[in-house]
């Protein structure tokens, strides 16, 4: 009899909502979600992406109306990625420094529409703004060459800060150059200005929806495993984080998500500091299309993956599903 108690005792905390609820170890709220959001020219637009249902690239004056609907569900932070025109993208990336680009002239109506109260996170790589596709300068033979790319990084990186970012989140993979970031900014009185590095981001198949949404795809030349990490690595990408931690980066993301909890409950035990997942375009459209076949209930699922990243050990978690989830969690 005295070995069956335990089980008792468990099958009697199920038993009810409210005893579940009150048993729940991990609980996620609004302020656990990043809202990524793509920008686009022109005014008045809406573009809905077809490989991701439900997802559109929105104009400037969309962006900041967005915000405000952040705002209003209590989502703390937005990630901003521009759909740069194909007429100002060349081989060296030169859109990511002009000042009055897509992304600098979203972070200013977002401040303009909302002030202070939403955090705009602003993607550091230069994918959006080449030619061929790639994260960063390439050679006569396709191949990505860190340092002359860290460079331009760097640039990119004060022209967000002065439009009035305030996490910087460099993708790239590039070696070293979040401490170059972390010098620039200092140096130039960002001081408060966060990075949060993209540290473990894997050479996924998750990724194709994102490109489509960025007009990448159809430019990219070969692939990305020189820089982005190989799929069968973990040890590695302990390694990465530290590295990035040592130069300054005040936060961490793993990426994809739901594929590599595992990553995300080894940097977080390692490390103790504030670790970020991103629930990749691949994976919202993988939710998306169980949903249209019936075959799971959207509310239901998205709470559970939400449910799954935390309990791994996550800080927050950037989300296509952001606001449905955050309008989930204050009903």
């Amino acid at each position: 009899m005295t070995a069956a108690y335990p089980a008792l005792r468990l099958r009697r905390t199920r038993s009810t909502a409210w005893s579940r609820a009150l048993h729940r170890e991990v609980v996620v709220s609004p302020a656990d979600l990043i809202w990524p959001l793509f920008v686009t020219e022109g005014d008045g637009v809406e573009e809905p992406i077809g490989s991701l249902p439900g997802v559109s690239r929105w104009c400037v004056k969309g962006i900041a109306a967005r915000a405000k609907e952040a705002v209003a569900l209590g989502i703390p932070c937005l990630a901003l990625f521009p759909n740069t025109p194909p007429d100002r993208r060349d081989p060296h990336g030169r859109e990511a420094l002009n000042p009055d680009n897509l992304m600098c002239r979203a972070v200013r109506a977002i401040r303009d529409a909302v002030g202070a109260d939403i955090g705009i996170l602003t993607d550091v790589a230069l994918d959006p703004y080449t030619s061929h596709g790639q994260d960063g300068l390439i050679d006569d033979a396709g191949y990505v060459l860190n340092d002359a790319t860290a460079e331009v990084l760097v640039g990119q990186s004060l022209n967000q800060a002065a439009a009035g970012a305030d996490i910087i989140a460099p993708s790239d993979m590039m070696d070293g150059r979040v401490g170059l970031i972390r010098a620039a900014l200092e140096g130039q009185g960002y001081q408060n200005v966060q990075i949060m590095s993209y540290a473990a981001k894997y050479a996924s198949a998750f990724y194709g929806p994102f490109r489509d949404a960025v007009g990448s795809r159809g430019l990219l030349k070969g692939d990305k495993k020189t820089y982005q990490m190989d799929p069968g690595n973990a040890e590695e990408a302990l390694r990465e984080v530290g590295l990035d931690l040592a130069e300054g980066a005040d936060s961490v993301m793993v990426k994809p998500g739901l594929p590599y909890l595992d990553i995300v409950m080894r940097v977080k035990q390692r490390f103790d500091v504030p670790v970020f997942a991103y629930q990749l375009s691949g994976e919202y459209a993988m939710i998306e299309a169980a949903v249209a076949a019936g075959a799971a209930d959207r509310d239901a699922i998205v709470l559970e993956s939400l449910t799954a990243f935390k309990r791994a050990g996550w800080s927050g978690v950037l989300t296509y599903h952001a606001a449905h989830a955050a309008r989930l969690l204050r009903s």
